[in-house]
């Protein structure tokens, strides 16, 4: 039986090549994935373990420039460190955001990872942490050091002028050195200033203190030995680890993160090979169609159900090895293309070499097997059913009535059950996607076993216009797209699996980024926002050069401060008074907004509600510093995204903070926005390229970024399946080709040219790939609805969006797949010999 299906796969592999290709690119995906997820692992871990290799015991604190409770390590303790026995080395570190400007006055690198430290040369006349490839660290506080890649990206060498921004004004300084470093802010396609330690002191903590100490063990000294006796030196808070232990926390924290990246693309995979079953299980079940006289031979000259299903499953096995094989070679490509193109979006993987893992391996092919093994069970057992007394005619074998009716009750059943999960974690909310989620996958499911039977009444409505438009071609593509039902259903099974995902990210997503849109139109009135690109705070002096700009006519920040009411903790917005109405569109509902100015709160509606406040009332807080006030609410108003629950005079907060928290400032200018508005804001700041100043449509395009950030990786993941569905759809019309040779050969012999001849198959490719798109978008605008409505509560000005520009552009889409998808069917259709194919059994 082992030879016989092999020669059966060679005598058919024309037709099983479609299956090969479907089954090659989900082993591709899924073998790429774990390659590429264990390799960047590999890297990560030897990255760590390189980073920490010298450091024996590394010491954190949490202090922060401007936080006054948090004990750092000062210059006396690190002293008494360096003076322990066993020490060899040990260094302070203090470190912030820096960044650097190129020649255009750009910022060099991503900004979250831009970072600053200081340069600390130790016993040797060396900073161990860096290799300096051109010039030395520096040393007095005019020059600062670049990593070779911000170096190489700026275009500077030793000696030039470098503009450098921390969180206060840009500053220029002299650059004294170029070095290499395994730092991860750099890796991660970031950027690393080094500057003198009395300078980084000042930036980023206090003269003479640290955040940071790393050291080092002398020869005979154990890195528990020196963390016994670092520990009892240390402030109060202060964290003390051995480097072995740090390297295997950052291993771990990388292998989380690359997880999550994993289990996405797997998942991607799986929706793949997932489709890829119908395209599998419809290819074997027209083969054994097409084969019904030779296994029904097969039963009559003495095999038993049992082998000829073996045969057929031994098939569906080698087929699924070799399109394994040539889908993992594929997959190791992947893995390159996907570390590549990491590079590409400005990460930085490091060196290291491609690691492929017992269990990638199995994984792919275990895969790539099973699933095709499975898919092929069905036609399987459908061939061992044909009775030996087959073999005495070419009739193939036809579903019976009752396997129909069953197959039909069991997808209502299922359809119905998941529609109702579906509307019911709608209605319930955010706390029920899951329900959401499993009545969509049951949904998918019911509609798919229920596709052959709704196939027939909706292909049926659109006869009467192909016979009208195309004639005899026409009306033929028609009934041969419902002749059976079955094959139909899982070819468009395979589309409507890939549109109903496609289609329901497009409707939440359109969704969600109008809502986003609306909020901002409709709650902003600032003509510019203005932020550090790094995320992190602005320095109080940026609001200082704002408020004295050209053309300013109202400014006000957004300044994060806390206030403790009784046991609870309420966050509040610092802003300024008189201008926080002309930046932002607040509605007051009682009260005015102008009691700011006189010290009182405003309160938002949502907040005043659950707390039992009203207009007047006098309100006792705590401020961060411990001091108490008791404060009057002055106004309320309704809540909006933007800003915070309570709203209170930057002037109230102030003395009770350290630094300012100023996480934006907002601007409305004379003239509203024009280039010479937002130039006079650059100029204000110092032309500074860690600030970021946007314009309206910058705003919306930032809060609606990561909306559209996410339909775009959903779409381009989703190729891989759209793609195994027009191979489904080219393979099935292949088969089916072969199949009516001999009606083709008399439909020719009757008149029917060959342009009409391709015109019909074409005709029918494109009648089952929109059959199979309009089930998908029809699913899918439900499942967006649904999932929308989840969200609906947690989102301000929540409305359901249907994109019917992009439910056209699919279905045109769809109806273009079935053209291209029919080219070589048609083509090999209308060069079928009529009198050869008459004679075809």
């Amino acid at each position: 039986m082992f030879r016989t299906a092999v020669r059966n796969i060679l005598a058919h592999k024309a037709r099983l090549l479609m299956t090969v290709l479907a089954v090659m690119l989900g082993v591709a995906f899924v073998s790429g994935t774990l390659v590429f997820t264990d390799t960047l692992g590999n890297a990560f871990r030897n990255q760590s373990a390189k980073s920490y290799d010298k450091i024996a015991v590394a010491v954190t604190t949490y202090a922060e420039r401007g936080d006054d409770e948090t004990a750092a390590v000062d210059a006396a303790t690190l002293k008494k460190i360096q003076g322990l026995d066993g020490v060899a080395e040990a260094t302070g570190r203090v470190s912030g955001f820096a960044g650097v400007a190129d020649p255009d006055g750009k910022l060099i690198g991503n900004g979250w990872s831009n970072t600053g430290a200081n340069f600390s040369v130790g016993t040797n006349g060396e900073d161990e942490q860096y290799t300096f490839t051109d010039g030395a660290g520096p040393a007095e506080a005019g020059q600062v050091a670049l990593d070779k890649e911000t170096a190489g990206k700026g275009r500077y060498r030793v000696g030039d002028p470098v503009r450098v921004a921390t969180n206060g004004p840009v500053k220029e300084y002299t650059l004294s050195g170029v070095f290499t470093t395994e730092d991860g802010a750099v890796n991660a396609g970031g950027s690393l200033v080094l500057f003198d330690t009395a300078v980084a002191q000042r930036l980023y903590l206090r003269p003479g203190e640290f955040k940071d100490v790393t050291v080092t063990a002398a020869a005979g000294t154990s890195d528990r030995q020196l963390l016994d006796a670092v520990k009892p030196m240390l402030p109060k808070d202060a964290q003390a680890q051995t480097g072995a232990v740090l390297a295997d926390e950052e291993a771990e924290q990388t292998e989380a993160g690359l997880k999550n990246i994993n289990q996405l693309l797997l998942s991607f995979a799986g929706i793949a090979l997932f489709v890829g079953i119908f395209l599998i299980a419809n290819t074997f079940t027209m083969l054994v169609a097409q084969r019904t006289r030779e296994l029904a031979l097969m039963r009559a000259v003495g095999a038993s159900r049992r082998q000829v299903k073996r045969a057929v499953l031994l098939e569906a096995g080698v087929v699924g090895a070799v399109a394994s094989v040539i889908g993992f070679v594929l997959g190791l490509g992947l893995a390159v293309g996907l570390r590549s193109a990491v590079g590409m979006f400005g990460g930085k993987i490091p060196a290291g070499p491609m690691i492929i893992t017992p269990t990638a391996v199995a994984a792919a092919f275990g895969v790539g097997v099973l699933v095709t093994v499975l898919a092929a069970w069905l036609p399987a057992r459908r061939a061992a059913k044909i009775p030996p007394v087959a073999a005495m005619s070419s009739v193939h074998a036809v579903a019976t009535t009752r396997s129909l009716v069953v197959r039909n009750s069991i997808g209502g059943v299922i359809t119905l059950l998941g529609s109702v999960a579906i509307v019911a974690g709608a209605v319930a909310g955010s706390g029920n996607r899951t329900l959401i989620a499993a009545g969509a996958f049951l949904a998918l499911i019911g509609i798919i076993v229920l596709i052959p039977l709704l196939s027939r009444p909706v292909i049926a409505l659109v006869r009467p216009l192909l016979a009208r438009l195309f004639g005899v071609s026409g009306k033929l593509a028609a009934q041969n797209a419902v002749r059976n039902p079955r094959r139909t259903g899982a070819t468009a099974s395979a589309l409507a699996i890939g549109l109903t995902l496609v289609t329901g990210i497009s409707v939440l997503g359109v969704t969600l980024g109008q809502a986003v849109d609306r909020m901002t139109t409709d709650h902003i009135r600032a003509d510019y926002m203005v932020t550090m690109a790094s995320g992190e705070p602005l320095d109080a002096s940026a609001l200082t050069a704002l408020e004295k700009a050209d053309g300013v006519a109202a400014v006000s920040p957004q300044q994060y401060a806390w206030l403790q009411v009784g046991d609870a903790d309420l966050s509040a917005s610092g802003v300024t008074p008189g201008d926080i109405e002309k930046v932002f569109a607040l509605k007051t509902v009682s009260g005015s907004l102008g009691s700011l100015a006189d010290g009182e709160i405003a309160v938002d509606v949502k907040t005043a509600k659950s707390n039992g406040w009203k207009t007047g009332d006098s309100v006792p807080v705590t401020f961060e510093d411990d001091m108490k006030e008791t404060l009057k609410v002055g106004a309320l108003y309704e809540g909006n995204e933007f800003v915070q629950p309570v709203l209170i005079a930057t002037d109230v907060v102030d003395p009770h903070v350290g630094l300012a928290n100023i996480s934006e400032v907002w601007l409305t200018m004379e003239g509203g926005q024009t280039a010479a508005n937002e130039q006079a804001v650059v100029d204000a700041l110092g032309d500074n390229p860690a600030v970021s100043v946007m314009d309206r449509q910058g705003i919306r395009d930032m809060f609606g970024g990561t909306v559209n950030l996410a339909m775009n990786l959903m779409y381009g993941l989703l190729a891989m399946a759209l793609i195994i569905a027009v191979l489904g759809v080219v393979n099935t019309l292949a088969m089916s080709v072969f199949e009516r040779q001999q009606e083709i050969g008399m439909l020719r012999a009757i008149g029917l040219d060959r342009s009409k001849v391709k015109r019909m198959i074409r005709l029918e490719a494109v009648v089952i790939s929109l059959f199979g798109a309009l089930v998908g978008i029809g699913l899918g605008m439900f499942l967006g609805w649904a999932i929308g409505q989840s969200l609906a509560s947690s989102i301000p000005q929540y409305a359901l969006v249907i994109p019917w520009d992009r439910l056209a552009l699919f279905l045109a889409l769809a109806g273009l797949v079935g053209v291209l998808a029919a080219l070589w069917p048609a083509r090999s259709g209308a060069k079928l010999n009529m009198l050869t194919a008459i004679k075809t059994e």
